[in-house]
């Protein structure tokens, strides 16, 4: 019944609360002003003050004074969730590209934000900014401290592939009106310190071999760039995490291996994914100098994955890192959709990587 009910969010006005609405408008009003809008995530310009992206728990927002505010949304298919004041969220399933009106608000100034919910590997999605009517102030977005940044590299366990989901057998409109990053692991533990936090996480793939061998471009692969088309290397000017929490092997080794693939024992995939996984974080170390890198991995794959992340993670601290750490991450019921984690599974990730942070006491420190 969940899942329907929020199917239906994007025909229809939605409430959050005794005043708050997102209704879809046809006309600008006269005079509008434009507000300022901070985009968190790889994103790149599209003309009219449109950003395209496609990594996923990408988020907007903007701050003013006044009892409504606009948004535009571009081309693409996408799962929104629009907060005010970081009241209850609004959810727009498939929202039609155009004009979306936020309100009305009581007075006084406001925090308006748009969150991508939804995984877009089939291609990337458009937003258009934020508008107001005549008379509405524009007040500066403040921009949290490059000290509270966290970043997740990883897989369908990092997206929150139909976390909301609460039975095992899904059908490809079920996982994708049940994924949220905004309920899981990501928005948690960001939560939790304040802090912004960018998801560069894709389902299916892996470290050197993707979900049940498929050819798609492997996670090191995509990560470089800004859309997963590769034209453009993503600049992540300001981007400074101090935290970056990585969980990759699910699909390197939850499958058989097939004739035809580079590997033609398990042990020569352990080697490879080893060396190559050391080698990708080792490049975020090398980006990223004063970064906690948390490797966290699950016991799936008969202990498969949770083994050979540890085993990299050795390899780089009886190399002289000091910085990385593993974190086996234990009694996850896997209940949603196709065995993934649900949200209590996101709950008990987030506090496995949290006790890690909270361990080493320096982690927010300026000058660590």
């Amino acid at each position: 019944m969940k899942r329907v009910w929020l199917a239906l969010l994007g025909a229809a006005t939605v409430a959050a609360g005794p005043t708050v609405r997102v209704e879809r408008v046809d006309v600008v009003p006269t005079g509008a002003v434009a507000l300022p809008m901070r985009v968190v995530g790889r994103a790149e310009p599209a003309g009219d003050r449109m950003v395209r992206r496609q990594w996923p728990g990408s988020y907007v927002e903007t701050r003013f004074r006044g009892p409504q505010a606009l948004f535009r949304v571009g081309a693409g298919e996408v799962s929104l969730r629009v907060t005010v004041d970081a009241g209850v969220p609004v959810a727009l399933v498939r929202p039609a590209p155009g004009l979306y009106r936020v309100g009305p608000l009581a007075p006084g100034a406001h925090h308006l934000r748009v969150q991508v919910a939804s995984e877009s590997q089939a291609g990337a999605t458009a937003f258009g900014g934020f508008l107001a009517p005549p008379g509405t102030r524009a007040l500066p977005v403040p921009v949290p401290s490059t000290a509270r940044q966290i970043e997740f590299i990883g897989d369908s366990h990092t997206v929150g592939y139909a976390n909301r989901s609460d039975k095992a057998e899904c059908t490809s409109a079920e996982v994708w009106d049940t994924t949220d990053t905004t309920q899981g692991l990501p928005d948690v533990l960001a939560r939790r310190y304040r802090a912004d936090y960018r998801v560069n996480a894709i389902s299916g793939r892996g470290v050197v071999r993707n979900y049940d061998g498929n050819t798609w471009d492997t996670l090191p692969t995509a990560y470089p760039f800004t859309l997963f088309d590769k034209a453009r290397r993503a600049s992540d000017a300001g981007w400074h995490p101090r935290v970056i929490v990585v969980a990759l092997g699910t699909n390197d080794f939850s499958t058989a291996l097939h004739p035809g693939e580079p590997w033609a024992t398990r042990a020569a995939l352990h080697d490879d994914f080893e060396r190559r996984y050391a080698a990708f974080l080792s490049g975020l170390r090398a980006t990223h100098p004063r970064a906690l890198i948390i490797v966290w991995a699950t016991g799936i794959a008969r202990g498969e994955v949770a083994t050979e992340a540890r085993a990299t993670v050795t390899r780089l601290q009886r190399a002289g890192e000091r910085r990385t750490v593993f974190v086996a991450v234990n009694g996850l019921g896997f209940r949603a959709c196709h065995g993934h984690p649900d949200l209590n599974d996101d709950a008990k990730i987030a506090a496995a990587v949290a006790a890690q942070i909270d361990a080493r006491g320096d982690v927010w420190v300026d000058g660590k």
